[in-house]
């Protein structure tokens, strides 16, 4: 198969970054429900521990085993801290103080950061003029979108707000630094990564929280359970999936798309009006992902029939006949070697 049609990502892939993008733009409103009465690192290391448990489940019911060997379980280690220790427990401390919208915006940065990193470091997708225009546009659609009072209150609650920054800082890591998992299914790394996080958390929410003086809340019980099932276990099978397939500039493109779909939850269950410019920042929010996930460009097959079959096989049987015999010696003397798989 040619490569452009190797290049050319199914359908499915786009569905699924949408249904990423759903699944962690909910996350958002259940981590503010879950603050209002469970502390932030108590939180988080509840959201770990039950993903890591279900995700560990169904690999179980699959017949797929965890891998025993110490590298992979440190390469487990560094993606946790990353891509839900980390920027988890800072975002979970910071929507205490600032709203739920606000973190959304500016962890929709994600993108920018994973660009940078591919720029400077890795270079290992390509930067081109496409992926920039993704970028600007999808920064303006955020922008439309959330609407521009809400941008009044940056400045204010300065710690909070460069906590989700750092926050998304360690995503764009995250998404490059997934790369180590393109061999293992997709939900091995995910399981990994969510008992990793909930070793380091579980320690640190006995020290600092003492859960057992906590009284939960039923809602925030209920965001919990929604954080942990929803926007964590399936999310993380989904963001593995799509890192090995579209790519981590592409991947982290879903960023964008998570505060319409807050703008579209808030409207159909909270009762919330969006702003005017909702629907222009919705417009150039998917101008923009598309901008930095589709292909550049795509070639069709066409089928021959006719002369033009019959021309092809001439020249096939043409080819085979001239083609010169290969001596015994040219078998394996100098061909080059492919490498093996790089660590």
């Amino acid at each position: 198969m040619p490569a452009t049609d190797r290049a050319t990502p199914p359908v499915t892939d786009y569905l699924l970054l949408l249904l990423l993008a759903t699944l962690w733009g909910a996350s958002y409103s259940f981590i503010k429900l879950g603050v209002s009465s469970i502390a932030p690192v108590t939180l988080i290391a509840a959201r770990t521990v039950i993903a890591g448990a279900i995700l560990l489940l169904v690999l179980r019911l699959r017949g797929i085993r965890m891998p025993t060997d110490g590298r992979t379980w440190r390469l487990f280690a560094v993606q946790a801290l990353v891509n839900s220790t980390i920027p988890f427990v800072l975002i979970a401390w910071a929507e205490t103080e600032v709203d739920a919208g606000l973190a959304a915006i500016l962890n929709s940065t994600s993108p920018i950061f994973t660009f940078l990193f591919t720029w400077a470091i890795t270079r290992h997708e390509a930067v081109t003029g496409r992926k920039l225009f993704g970028i600007a546009a999808g920064v303006a659609g955020i922008t439309l979108v959330i609407g521009l009072d809400a941008l009044s209150g940056a400045g204010q609650e300065l710690l909070p707000q460069l906590a989700i920054v750092a926050a998304t800082v360690c995503y764009g890591i995250a998404a490059i630094f997934g790369r180590n998992f393109k061999g293992l299914d997709p939900m091995v790394p995910a399981a990994g990564s969510m008992l990793s996080g909930a070793a380091m958390l579980i320690p640190l929410s006995l020290i600092l929280d003492r859960p057992w003086t906590l009284a939960p809340s039923a809602a925030s019980l209920g965001a919990l359970a929604g954080l942990a099932v929803v926007s964590t276990a399936l999310a993380f099978v989904l963001y593995f999936r799509l890192i090995a397939s579209l790519g981590s500039v592409a991947t982290m493109a879903q960023a964008y798309l998570r505060v319409p779909v807050g703008v579209a939850i808030g409207v159909l269950l909270l009762g919330e009006t969006p702003a005017p410019t909702a629907l222009a920042g919705l417009a150039l929010v998917v101008i923009g992902v598309a901008a930095m996930t589709f292909p550049g460009r795509i070639t069709f097959r066409r089928r021959q029939t006719g002369s033009a079959a019959k021309r092809s096989l001439v020249t096939n049987r043409s080819l085979c006949i001239n083609r010169p015999r290969p001596s015994a010696t040219s078998f394996g003397a100098t061909a080059p070697v492919a490498p093996g798989p790089q660590p």
